[in-house]
């Protein structure tokens, strides 16, 4: 009987340790002491349901209390939905009391939804504190008389509570400064104007509205530096040239051929036409024999043509070698000019 006593006392002591650890789980006991010594109140029953939705209770314990603590009036069920819903519940909560202390409109509302469009609305809040310096690329842009100018900007810019969710970025805005700063350099009709005056170019940028429909609000536009490039317009003029000797080289090319081409085809005519005449003088012979046998040339008429061919021949060798005489003679002159 004793026996039987004992091993019931002992299954009743392990049961009631395993019941008391089941409950310490589902039931932190100690943030629900620091809840209460916090003047906050969170049931045993809302533990146990954090618990069973696998939601850490310390998480929404702890910001909760942060948040009555700093004087805003939030529930457990609002925590826990942003939670669940994949946010960042301690940076929201943050965010919110950095925005009361510094006089922000900032709802809860707001801030989850910027938290769940995966910005950071805690850095938002900072910099809606303390504006932020953006600083731009080096930009390139050619002044109207063609001289290049390298320009860097800094851009002074405070966040937009009211357009982080759905606004345009940093990289927007600095497209925009990029593009402005482009726009203005472009429009000047010298660089020297430019290089005199920089704060034209903020000026005219910052006039441009270029934070319309970004996150951010631009408060200033600072050029913080500006060096001349290389010369773009000389370079487009030699450039341009230079195609134009090319294509001024193709076209005389296209001209010498075109030379070449009807050279060798009128030497191919005079070819053909003499290949004509040998084939008509061929034909002579025959005409005169037949001439002959019929009556119509005699010999004296026969010897009078080879006559006049004779001294025809005779002239026109006269008239080579006169010409190439001259032509020697002149070549001598010129030879004795040049010593």
């Amino acid at each position: 009987m004793e026996m039987t006593n004992s091993a019931f006392i002992l299954f009743a002591a392990f049961a009631g340790l395993i019941l008391l650890f089941i409950f310490l789980y589902f039931v932190p006991v100690n943030l629900w002491i620091t809840a209460i010594f916090a003047n906050v109140k969170v049931g045993i029953g809302e533990l146990i349901g954090m618990r069973i939705r696998k939601v850490p209770p310390s998480v929404i314990v702890n910001s909760l209390i942060t948040a009555t603590k700093a004087g805003l009036d939030l529930t457990t069920n609002e925590l826990e939905t942003h939670y669940l819903a994949g946010g960042n519940v301690p940076n929201v909560i943050r965010a919110l009391i950095s925005a009361d202390k510094a006089n922000i409109k900032l709802s809860f509302k707001q801030a989850t939804a910027i938290d769940l469009a995966g910005r950071d609305v805690f850095e938002a809040v900072q910099i809606s504190v303390n504006p932020k310096v953006i600083n731009t690329p080096n930009v390139a842009a050619v002044a109207a008389d063609g001289i290049q100018l390298i320009a860097k900007a800094r851009v002074t810019v405070r966040a937009n509570i009211a357009q982080l969710v759905g606004g345009a970025g940093e990289d927007t805005i600095l497209a925009r400064v990029g593009e402005g700063i482009v726009t203005s350099i472009g429009s000047a009709q010298n660089h020297k104007s430019v290089l005199e005056n920089p704060d034209k170019i903020s000026k005219l940028v910052l006039e441009r509205g270029l934070d319309a429909g970004t996150a951010f609000e631009i408060l200033s536009i600072d050029i913080a530096d500006i060096d001349v490039g290389t010369n773009i317009g000389a370079k487009l003029q030699i450039d341009q040239a230079s195609a134009d000797l090319k294509v001024a080289e193709a076209k005389a090319e296209e001209r010498r051929a075109m030379a070449v081409a009807l050279e060798q085809e009128m030497k191919a005519k005079t070819v053909e036409m003499r290949a004509k005449v040998i084939e008509a003088e061929t034909e002579v012979p025959k005409a005169i024999s037949e001439a002959f046998r019929s009556g119509k040339l005699g010999v004296m008429d026969y010897y009078r043509m080879e006559n006049i061919k004779s001294d025809t021949d005779m002239r026109s060798s006269i008239a080579g070698t006169d010409q190439g005489s001259s032509g020697s003679s002149a070549g001598k002159g010129k030879s004795g000019d040049k010593k």
